[in-house]
């Protein structure tokens, strides 16, 4: 056994809460839960009183290299925001910016318990390289958009999936990936689903984030987008579906019967006046339904925790989404969007294991794990960040990235911008 987490209160499935528990960890799997010492001598010991143990969270829509953006242009809606304001600033980018601003981000996903990304962005082969260093897991894409020569799109695709898609293990995958609706055309849809089919990829796409891009589809093709792409063989492959704040009851049952995800970013679209997912309407429809942060131009955090509270209070009412509820969409629905055995702790899942230090005065007293973890615990709780059985972040120090470098570097970048 590599490691044993020792006296610690571990969040098991199904919001299941053990106390004074032993988790071993042993060639990147979890191998080990139970009360008594295990017999096996462990390599390294973590003390855990005082301690949560809880599964890593799973971040299903980002934009890694927008933290260079966090603060740019706030306080307006999503096509301002984004016509007039971030695809300007996003053409001064370049490769070595992408790079740096991706490690900015993953410094933040792994400090606040992060452990696994969907990110969606251009330049993706060196956001691939700072994941690939940072050692966390990541699905990664590089979207079709425009009017553009699908053509050029398809060999790029294909050239970043002979350098990562399965890199360590299977720690990086590369899926394909449609902008949006309102953003493409058939053409592109096509060439993005024919590219994830004959590579047996995943695809990631927005769909139906505002309610004008939701209509004007709807007037352009008497469709709605999911309608439309669904048409046009996107659904053909297992689809993450960002934001999924304007679909009907039609476009969930395609959702449903197709085994998309949709990623709920409450966040991002409270701030950007998008409106607010009907998150339970689509778990009752049977559609997976996970969590998200968007990018930190338009959350300006990519903290889980404030993505789970929000989502939890968002559905609060006579129908909740709950505590546990919120915790499954950032954990094993996370997971499960990104086809991965892991948001558990349960013997024979992927080690990805985060601590949080519940001896602070907004953590006690503790009545309720699941409900403090959600309602009161923040991403700086997290002391520790295990993925794969390896230790990325501990008591405040980044074991895999240079933070004195990147945070002089992203210093640096905003002074083009």
């Amino acid at each position: 056994m590599d490691t044993l987490f020792r006296n610690v209160t571990a969040v098991l499935p199904d919001a299941a809460v053990l106390k004074y528990a032993y988790v071993g960890v042993d060639a990147g799997k979890i191998t080990y839960i139970g009360t008594e010492l295990p017999a096996e001598p462990p390599g390294g010991v973590i003390e855990g009183r005082g301690k949560v143990l809880a599964p890593g969270l799973v971040n299903t829509h980002t934009h890694l290299p927008m933290t260079l953006l966090r603060g740019f242009a706030d306080d307006m809606d999503l096509q301002t925001w984004l016509f007039q304001h971030i695809f300007p600033a996003e053409d001064k980018l370049t490769a070595e910016l992408v790079y740096t601003g991706s490690l900015l981000a993953l410094m933040e996903c792994i400090a606040s318990g992060t452990v696994s990304v969907s990110d969606m962005y251009f330049f993706e082969s060196d956001v691939a390289r700072a994941v690939a260093e940072s050692g966390i897991k990541a699905n990664l894409c590089r979207p079709f958009q425009g009017e553009e020569n699908h053509e050029v799109r398809t060999r790029e695709a294909l050239e970043l999936i002979g350098q990562y898609h399965g890199y360590d293990n299977g720690r990086i995958r590369i899926d394909a990936s449609v902008h949006a609706e309102y953003t493409s055309s058939p053409a592109i849809w096509e060439a993005a689903a024919t590219l994830a089919r004959e590579n047996g990829l995943r695809l990631h796409t927005h769909l139906s984030e505002t309610v004008r891009e939701h209509d004007e589809c709807v007037t352009k093709y008497g469709l709605t987008p999911a309608a439309v792409f669904d048409r046009h063989g996107l659904f053909s492959v297992p689809v993450t579906a960002a934001h999924c704040v304007h679909i009907t009851d039609d476009d969930i049952a395609i959702l449903a019967e197709r085994g998309a995800t949709a990623v709920h970013n409450p966040v991002s679209n409270l701030k950007l006046n998008s409106g607010v997912a009907r998150v339970q309407a689509m778990r009752k429809g049977g559609v997976n339904v996970a969590l998200g942060t968007d990018g930190a131009a338009s959350n300006n955090s990519l903290d889980m925790f404030e993505e789970m509270k929000t989502a939890a209070i968002l559905a609060a009412g006579d129908d909740p989404l709950t505590a546990a509820g919120a915790l499954r969409l950032a954990t094993v629905n996370g997971a499960k969007a990104q086809g991965r055995e892991s948001g558990q702790i349960a013997v024979g899942f992927d080690a990805d294991l985060i601590l949080l230090d519940f001896d602070k005065p907004h953590l006690q007293p503790l009545h309720n794990v699941i409900s403090s973890l959600v309602y009161s615990a923040r991403g700086s709780d997290v002391c520790l960040t295990m993925v794969n059985g390896t230790i990325l972040y501990r008591d405040g120090e980044f074991l895999t990235i240079d933070r004195e470098r990147v945070l002089r570097e992203a210093g640096k970048a905003a002074c083009i911008f």
